[in-house]
C-alpha cells in the first residue's frame, strides 16, 4: 500500500515538474507600439493553441525593436520601419522581414470646436514644421469650408522614441512635401522642427489628449480606444479619405511587394487608398541558435500568418492578401533550427 502510494506521489511530481518545464518556455520579443494590440491578442490566443510556450514581448517602440534583435537580447523584434541595408549588415545572421498586418497613422487632435476636420499632405507637413501656428490659418480653412475653426495655437505632438510609426509619418510627408523631404526626411526617429515629445503610441495618445489644441500621429486603434477624433485626408487621387480596415486593404492591394519583403505603401494610388498606410514586420534570423525556442517560434509564425490573420480587423488592423500570406509562409518555411 505504501509502495503504491509513493509510486502516485512520484508520478504526481514529475507530472508537475514537467509541466512547470513547459509553462517556463518563453520567447522574449521587442519593437514596435503600432503592432502591440493585436500581437497581445495572438499571443493570448496562441496560449491556447500551445499551452507550452509564452511570449514576453515589451512594446518599446521599433528603434528599440531593431536594436535588441541586432544584439540578439530578445528572440525576435518587431518594427513598423524596415530595416536599412547598413543596419542590416550589423546582423550577426541574415535577418528576415516577416510582415504581419497593416495599419493607418491618423492624424488626431484635441480641439473640441471642430467636430469634423480635412487635411492635404502639404498643409500638414507645415503644421509638423511648425509653419502653420493656429488652428484658424488661412491654409486649414481653404480645406475645411463652413467650418468655424478657433483662434487656437496648434501644439504638435511627436514621438520621442525610435519609432515605426513616425517612420510611415515621415515616409509619407517626404512623398507630399519636398520642405518636409529636404529639411526632415524619412527616419524611425528625426529631428522635429518643434512640438511635444511623447513615448510609444501610448504616449502620443495621451498627451493629444490632454493638451487643448495638441495634433499629433497615432495608430488607427489607439485613437479609437481614447475616443479621439481624427482627420480625413487627401490621397494621392485628390480624394478625401477616413483612416479604415478597408482603406488601408485598399492601400495594401496596391503595394509592390518585393522578395525581401521591405516596402513601403505611404501615398499609394487608387480612390480608396488611406495615405498614411503602413505594414508591420517581425524581424528574426534565419539560422535560431536555440533549437527548441526556434522551432515554437517557426511553429506561432506560421499560426500568426494564418490562423491569426482573422483577429486583425476586429482591432482595426488590415490583414494581408491571401497571396502575401502564401509568400510569408514560404519564407518561414526557411527559417532552421
Amino acid at each position: 500500500m505504501k509502495s503504491n502510494l509513493r509510486k502516485l506521489l512520484l508520478a504526481s511530481l514529475l507530472t508537475t515538474c514537467s509541466v512547470s518545464a513547459f509553462a517556463q518556455m518563453t520567447i522574449n520579443g521587442a519593437g514596435a507600439t503600432f503592432p502591440y494590440p493585436i500581437y497581445s491578442k495572438w499571443f493570448d490566443e496562441y496560449a491556447k493553441v500551445d499551452p507550452s510556450v509564452r511570449f514576453n514581448y515589451q512594446s518599446i517602440g521599433s528603434g528599440g525593436g531593431q536594436k535588441q534583435i541586432l544584439a540578439e537580447t530578445v528572440d525576435f523584434g518587431a518594427s513598423d520601419g524596415p530595416m536599412s541595408d547598413e543596419n542590416l549588415a550589423k546582423a550577426p545572421r541574415k535577418l528576415l522581414h516577416i510582415p504581419t498586418v497593416a495599419g493607418a497613422d491618423v492624424v488626431a487632435y484635441n480641439v473640441p470646436e471642430i467636430s469634423s476636420l480635412k487635411l492635404d499632405g502639404e498643409t500638414l507637413a507645415n503644421i509638423f514644421l511648425g509653419n502653420i501656428k493656429k488652428w484658424n490659418d488661412p491654409a486649414i480653412a481653404k480645406l475645411n469650408e463652413g467650418v468655424k475653426l478657433p483662434d487656437t495655437d496648434i501644439v504638435v505632438v511627436h514621438r520621442s522614441d525610435g519609432s515605426g510609426t513616425t517612420y510611415i509619418f515621415t515616409d509619407y510627408l517626404s512623398k507630399v512635401s519636398a520642405d518636409w523631404k529636404s529639411k526632415v526626411g524619412v527616419n524611425t526617429s528625426v529631428n522635429w522642427p518643434c512640438g511635444l515629445g511623447a513615448k510609444g503610441n501610448e504616449g502620443v495618445s495621451g498627451q493629444v489628449k490632454q493638451t487643448p489644441g495638441a495634433i499629433g500621429y497615432v495608430e488607427l486603434i489607439y485613437a479609437m480606444q481614447n475616443k479621439m477624433p481624427f482627420a480625413d485626408l487627401k490621397n494621392a487621387t485628390g480624394k478625401y479619405v477616413q483612416a479604415s480596415t478597408e482603406s488601408v486593404t485598399a492601400a495594401l492591394a496596391s503595394a509592390q511587394v518585393p522578395d525581401d519583403f521591405r516596402f513601403s505603401m505611404t501615398n499609394a494610388p487608387g480612390e480608396a487608398a488611406y495615405p498614411i498606410s503602413g505594414t508591420t514586420w517581425l524581424l528574426v534570423y534565419e539560422q535560431q541558435k536555440d533549437a527548441t525556442k526556434g522551432k515554437k517560434l517557426v511553429e506561432f509564425l506560421k499560426w500568426a500568418e494564418s490562423e491569426g490573420e482573422k483577429f486583425a480587423k476586429d482591432l482595426n488592423y488590415a490583414p494581408l492578401p491571401q497571396e502575401l500570406q502564401k509568400r510569408v509562409l514560404k519564407r518561414i518555411d526557411e527559417i532552421k533550427y
